[in-house]
């Protein structure tokens, strides 16, 4: 038998320490609930899995006999495997609920005179009002279970701790078989008990090291949607768990695709909300608390990837702690590119499943409206800006009206960074983020990883891999303007796979690197691993990019990435009478599978439905096609169409010096004419991004890229900075100098956003009280000591707090002893911090997103120093009583830390406290301030909790402020 989990795993429990057997159910690999009573007061219980041989000692973390429930920790899986986490739900109908299972081992399955146990399955009806008063669980079975034995007990003894399941969803355990009614009534714990309750919730934190999974609300149950749910939810896998990376399709199917967890960075982004100058933060972390987002990212820039990844482990439960509320939600992924090349409209509710064309058969009539009714959809919609700008509106007036008729499904829309306006979805309650570029430090973690994966098929005969990890990881650390051609996936990718091919030599600009990218995979991929005129085609680079780039152009000239075999062909029968040689080798439906096979520039998306491996490559191949056909003039007639952009900046690399003054020309009056001061600086920013293409341009059409440029700068907006950006080191030395006009903030900004090496003169020019808070947190931007040295260590750092987001960062807080306020943010070990702080006189701390952080023993040498303490997403953060002792600490805010009764007591011994502020782990987790109404002066604020929730309030009166 197959030892892994189903979606319902019941276990068997035994207390050899009181003889006694039950059941339990399996909430991870290494975690078993079950009832207290089975236990009794054991501290340990064997549990033993239908399908393995041996049973596995486990312990009892946590235990509450009033609620007659028990947690159980296993120092090893017990599946064998890792990654499974049963689905929670909890009722939220008053009405019967029929097709209820129980699973477990009672004593009327033993055999072979009871030393052998098997498994049983009920059938019943839940009934929510039936236990309402005495707040328990009631079902009762279709049937009578079995004959009562003639000692009066009951044939279900044994059964207690199994678990009970609505569909996929664990709904509760059962506690007792109540005497009467033929043992066909079964009273059960809920789920959502513990759910509220907070000693559970750490247990289980510290347990499994994420938090507990939201509750799945169940309104009703049909007995058709749970295999379905299931079977859909292996399609999603089966579709999005694996992704193919560039430069390693011509090592075989193997390598060629990664297990996306393998592909996956998690990228850092910004919110457009938090401030002028947002501080950086993972994607996961953003996400987690965003119920709507609006993604925007570059070409390149991972927004798919993301997608795909947010998929495939939602589907299956597997998302980290801080994404640990889409476990189990059902993703409904809606590529509207895919959709337009189908010819396909907006799809309504019941369409959604079929939206991706996923390998699955077709849905239970109304499944996707009851999943969306319910809350329980991930709606994620890729590529806004796929669609033609005359067509958007239409695209937003679906997506509120689906989001208006089920207001609680979680969404994410992806679009390029100017494709639509900033507060485009705002009134849809949606949130922008912005993914960032690579940091140094993720492009390491990217190369390591694509040479991970080029190792699974490299030759015997190749130069070490080893090597040309190691030489190009040098190149990155010291070879800035590399790095900086670097900072998206993609684009990383392509260095990776030309350094290799090049054995350690690359092209220097971005047009160069997808101009040899390109030769790579159209002519010397196949002559390098000498297949000669493969499916009986030989087609020169040339002749491959005089078809691929009709095709390209095609596509942008209809707005689309997606095109069907039909498609494809009609194009092919316009191209090949210019080309007899190629023709002659073959049919049109010969020529495209040669192009599909062989190029590995074209992908079969879903079935005969096909797009280019990127949407850069297709932009670049129809510029190409643009210039070559003397079609510059129609390039700039599009020049007001974001989606046109990489176009046109793709275009000055193909031209003529006689083409290029006029594609530059063309962009700077494009600009001039425009009253939208966003679109006038993008296309004054393209004009100077092409002109830097040109071997030669005349003085004086630079002298007016320049002035063009100066009379955006500084740039005001966050889209103008974001643009002006792009011509990174070329813009610094037109910045006005520093002074006391206002606009200075904005010259800074962009200084900042630019960042590097080459900006550190300019920044420290700034270096002043009042600039002094944009500059600790975009300390980031620049190479870290010289930073501190040239920069932080000027300006007062006494009065703001200094933000250190990576190990570079930490090391050399000794260079700031000035800085009396320090916000660490990332997963820095205890041992790290301790050290870097050591001899620190620190008066205010915020310690953020640090999963590694058990204790505040890092505290102890600041007791008497220390005023302001904030700690903020550490999931793993389970012992307070270091606070003993911080005698001067007068603000103290705790934001997803578990509390119970003992550690309101440890805050409640902090004699100065004046103003704490707490942001429950868990939604639903109840708190009781009982422990902390001996601090007479004390204002308490309470975010994410229902009045209802918190109790002792009264003592507080308006010292207390809730906010749900």
């Amino acid at each position: 038998m197959d030892p892994r989990p189903t979606l319902r795993a019941a276990v068997v429990v035994r207390s050899e320490t009181h003889g006694t057997q039950g059941s339990g159910v399996l909430l991870t690999t290494e975690t078993v609930l079950t009832s207290a009573h089975v236990l009794r007061s054991a501290h340990s219980a064997w549990v033993s899995l239908p399908g393995r041989s041996t049973s596995v000692l486990c312990q009892v973390v946590w235990s509450d006999q009033r609620l007659d429930a028990a947690l159980l920790q296993a120092r090893e899986s017990l599946t064998g495997t890792r990654g499974y986490r049963t689905a929670i739900g909890r009722l939220a109908t008053d009405r019967p609920v029929p097709g209820c299972e129980i699973l477990g081992f009672p004593r009327v399955q033993r055999y072979e005179g009871g030393r052998k146990l098997e498994s049983d399955q009920y059938r019943g009806t839940l009934l929510p009002l039936a236990g309402l008063i005495r707040r328990t669980m009631v079902v009762e079975l279709d049937a009578p279970p079995a004959t009562e034995p003639g000692d009066g007990s009951s044939p279900l003894a044994g059964l207690s701790g199994g678990p009970v399941f609505a569909d996929a969803e664990l709904l509760g355990i059962v506690r007792e078989v109540p005497r009467g009614r033929g043992h066909r009534r079964v009273e059960c714990v809920p789920l959502s008990a513990l759910a509220a309750d907070a000693d559970f919730l750490v247990a289980y934190t510290q347990a499994t090291g994420h938090g507990f999974p939201s509750l799945v609300a169940l309104t009703h149950h049909t007995s058709t949607d749970a295999p379905y749910e299931h079977e859909y939810g292996e399609a999603v896998a089966a579709a999005y768990r694996r992704t193919r990376i560039f430069g390693l399709d011509e090592l075989g199917r193997r390598a060629a695709e990664w297990d996306l967890d393998t592909a996956y960075l998690s990228l850092e982004a910004t919110s457009r909300d938090t401030s002028a100058a947002p501080v950086p933060q993972r994607i996961d972390d953003l996400l987690g608390s965003r119920p709507r987002v609006l993604l925007r990212g570059d070409a390149g820039a991972g927004k798919t990837t993301l997608v795909w990844w947010l998929a495939a482990h939602a589907a299956a439960g597997t998302l980290g702690p801080q994404l640990a509320e889409l476990n189990g939600l059902v993703p409904f992924v809606v590529p509207l590119r895919a959709l337009r090349a189908r010819g396909a409209g907006f799809p309504s509710p019941a369409e959604l499943p079929g939206a991706a064309g996923l390998m699955v058969d077709t849905a239970p009539d109304g499944w996707a409206g009851r999943v969306l009714a319910e809350g329980r959809a991930l709606l994620l919609v890729d590529g806004l800006d796929e669609v033609p700008h005359e067509d958007r509106e239409d695209v937003r007036a679906w997506l509120s009206g689906l989001l208006g008729r089920y207001p609680r499904t979680r969404c994410v829309a992806t679009v390029r960074p100017l494709a639509v306006e900033a507060d485009w979805l705002d009134a849809e309650d949606f949130e922008e983020l912005t993914l960032l570029p690579l940091r140094d430090q993720d492009i390491q973690a990217f190369v390591t990883a694509w040479h991970d994966a080029a190792r699974l098929d490299a030759d015997d005969d190749e130069p070490s891999l080893d090597g040309l990890e190691r030489d190009l990881l040098q190149q990155f650390r010291h070879n800035p303007t590399l790095a900086d051609l670097a900072r998206t996936p993609l684009l990383c990718a392509v260095i990776c796979a030309l350094h290799r091919l090049r054995e350690g030599f690359l092209p220097e600009t971005r047009w160069a690197l997808y101009d040899s990218a390109l030769r790579l995979l159209l002519g010397s991929r196949d002559d390098r691993r000498r297949i000669d005129a493969p499916d009986g085609i030989r087609m020169s680079v040339e002749e491959h990019q005089q078809l691929l780039q009709r095709l390209a152009a095609w596509l942008v000239r209809g707005g689309q990435t997606e095109f069907t075999r039909e498609q494809a062909l009609h194009q092919l029968n316009r191209t090949l009478p210019g080309m007899p040689r190629v023709a002659a080798q073959g049919t049109p439906e010969e020529i495209l599978t040669h192009l599909l096979n062989r190029t590995g520039l074209l992908h079969e998306r879903t079935d005969s439905v096909f797009q280019f491996a990127h949407r850069t490559f297709q932009d670049f191949l129809a510029a190409k096609e643009f210039v070559e056909d003397d079609l510059v003039p129609e390039l700039l007639r599009h020049a007001r169409e974001q989606q046109w952009h990489d176009v046109l900046l793709l275009a000055a690399g193909h031209c003529s010096r006689r083409d290029l003054p006029v594609l530059v020309e063309g962009l700077l009056a494009a600009g001039s004419g425009s009253r939208d001061k966003d679109l006038k600086t993008t296309l004054y920013v393209l004009a100077a991004l092409c002109a830097q293409h040109a071997a030669w341009l005349s003085e004086g059409l630079h002298a007016r890229v320049r002035k063009a440029i100066v009379s955006v700068l500084p740039p005001l907006s966050r889209d103008q900075l974001e643009a002006v950006a792009r011509l990174g080191d070329f813009v610094l030395p037109l910045l006005p100098d520093p002074g006391p006009d206002a606009r200075d903030a904005d010259a800074l900004a962009l200084i900042c956003e630019i960042g590097g090496a080459a900006a550190l003169p300019y920044v420290r020019a700034y270096a002043h009280r009042r600039h002094a808070f944009r500059l600790s947190i975009n300390w980031s931007n620049f190479p870290a000591e010289a930073y501190a040295r040239e920069v932080l260590a000027r300006i007062p750092l006494d009065m703001i707090g200094l933000f250190v987001t990576g190990r570079d960062q930490l090391a050399q807080i000794p260079l700031l002893p000035h800085a009396s306020d320090l916000i660490l943010q990332g997963d820095f070990a205890p041992e790290e911090l301790t050290a870097a702080l050591r001899g620190h006189a620190l008066r205010g701390l915020t310690v953020a997103d640090n999963p590694r952080l058990t204790d505040l023993s890092l505290l102890t040498p600041f007791a008497t120093a220390l005023d302001a303490l904030a700690v903020q997403r550490c999931a793993g953060l389970t012992d307070l009583t270091a606070l003993e002792g911080l005698d001067r600490v007068h603000t103290l805010l705790l934001d997803g830390v578990p509390l119970g009764a003992a550690e309101l007591k440890v805050i409640a011994g902090l004699p100065l406290l004046r103003h704490l502020t707490l942001r429950p782990l868990v939604d639903g987790t109840g708190l009781n301030l009982a422990p902390l109404h001996s601090l007479t002066d004390l204002e308490v604020k309470i975010e994410g909790l229902a009045k209802r929730q918190v109790l002792g309030r009264a003592p507080f009166g308006e010292r207390l402020t809730l906010i749900p």
